[in-house]
C-alpha cells in the first residue's frame, strides 16, 4: 500500500486535475485544487480517526453533485481497480523477493 501507493495517488491527482481542465479550469489551478483536495482529505482521515466511508458520507448530499460523481467513480470501477492494483503490486513484490508461484496467493 505505501510502496506503490504514492504512484496511484499521483494518478488520481492527475485525473482529478484533468477533469478540472475538461470543465474549464487552467491546468495549474486544477492541479493545485486536486492536490490540496487529496491532502485535506488524507488529513481528515488521519486527524479524525473516522472511516473514510463515514467521511465520504458526511460530504455527500442526497441527490447532489458529490453522489453523482461517486456513482460515476463506482461505475468506472475505481474501487475494484484500486484493489486489483494493490494485489498486482504485492504479487510482483513477492515474485521479486523470490517467493515461489505456489506460495503466492
Amino acid at each position: 500500500v505505501s510502496g506503490s501507493g504514492p504512484a496511484y495517488v499521483y494518478q488520481f491527482i492527475e485525473a482529478l486535475s484533468d477533469g478540472g481542465v475538461r470543465c474549464g479550469l487552467a491546468r495549474n489551478v486544477a492541479t493545485e485544487l486536486a492536490a490540496q483536495t487529496v491532502m485535506g482529505a488524507a488529513k481528515m482521515v488521519l486527524e479524525t480517526g473516522k472511516h473514510p466511508g463515514e467521511l465520504k458520507d458526511a460530504v455527500t448530499s442526497p441527490g447532489g453533485t458529490t453522489i453523482a460523481g461517486v456513482e460515476a467513480l463506482e461505475q468506472g470501477g475505481l474501487r475494484a481497480t484500486t484493489i486489483s492494483a494493490v494485489k498486482a503490486s504485492t504479487r510482483r513484490s513477492m515474485q521479486l523477493g523470490g517467493v515461489s508461484e505456489e506460495d503466492i496467493k
